[in-house]
């Protein structure tokens, strides 16, 4: 087919919307971006090229976030990095900058102490196994 791209995407995005978000269309069912349909009770789905997409974009966003908050952090080991990583990605920055403890074992390279208080944590009982992956990882490093 020979058409025009850059405007259908124009009039695909004026008629069906640019919705960053999960929003039910008119006929009730998810959809997200320029209806794009998410709701499994439909067929709808992300392909897995745009979930790997997602998944590169919110961890350049959450190291971003870690690089200007927690500038020591760059300075761990690549098993640690990767715990701060995977808690800020679940709690966000502001939840782990609530780490008081956890992040002064960290500093003071204080291992055993740091996974000990992610363990005994809200967190820690929400996540479950996660947690216990992500304690003995930094304990190990």
């Amino acid at each position: 087919m020979n058409f025009s791209r850059d405007k259908l995407v124009a009039e695909l995005s004026r008629d069906e919307g640019r919705v960053p978000h999960a929003y039910k269309d008119s006929e009730g069912y998810l959809t997200i971006g320029v209806g794009h349909l998410i709701d499994k009770n439909k067929g709808g789905r992300l392909p897995e090229f745009i979930i790997d997409l997602l998944l590169e974009y919110d961890i350049d966003a959450k190291v971003s976030q870690i690089k200007n908050a927690l500038p020591w952090a760059e300075n761990l080991s690549d098993a640690r990095q990767r715990v701060i990583i995977n808690m800020v990605f679940n709690l966000g920055i502001t939840g782990f900058q609530k780490f008081h403890n956890t992040i002064a074992a960290i500093k003071a390279e204080d291992w055993d102490v740091a996974a000990a208080e992610m363990l005994n944590s809200k967190w820690a009982r929400q996540v479950g196994p996660r947690a216990e992956r992500l304690a003995q990882m930094m304990r190990e490093g």
